[in-house]
């Protein structure tokens, strides 16, 4: 069911990194932006509604679940430099979020799943969060 060549145990580092076309599988997610970019590597997830939040994290190579559906979001990734991002509980991106995604070749994707469901299945993968601590 998962393919063994997204998925990569990096032994040395203790993290997990996943390709984003892992993360679309596992997620049941539908692509609107940046599909030439699924073989990109995230090496960690971040789940919030608050933007702020996303500018105070490491942020690259990350991918971003959130429920904010505006453009904010959007602007926020960009200048996080987010790796991709995941609109849950089938929300849907407004045109002028898709527009600017595609122009910033920013990954944007859509899930059927809730917010605490798609950060298991992640977390189930092998994902982990943006902390470092082999506590956490």
């Amino acid at each position: 069911m998962f393919a063994k060549q997204f998925i990569d145990l990096r032994e040395d580092n203790k993290i997990a990194i996943m390709k984003l076309a892992a993360i679309k599988e596992t997620l049941r997610a539908e692509v609107f932006t940046a599909h030439d970019k699924l073989d990109t590597e995230i090496v960690a997830g971040t789940a919030s509604d608050l933007m702020s939040d996303m500018l105070t994290g490491p942020t690259n190579g990350v991918v971003l679940l959130t429920g904010l559906n505006n453009i904010q979001a959007i602007h926020t990734c960009i200048i996080a430099d987010v790796a991709g991002v995941v609109l849950l509980r089938k929300k849907r991106p407004t045109a002028e979020m898709i527009s600017q995604a595609r122009e910033h070749e920013l990954p944007l994707l859509s899930t059927p799943f809730t917010m605490f469901s798609a950060c298991g299945r992640l977390f189930e993968k092998g994902l982990r969060g943006v902390e470092r601590s082999p506590s956490t």
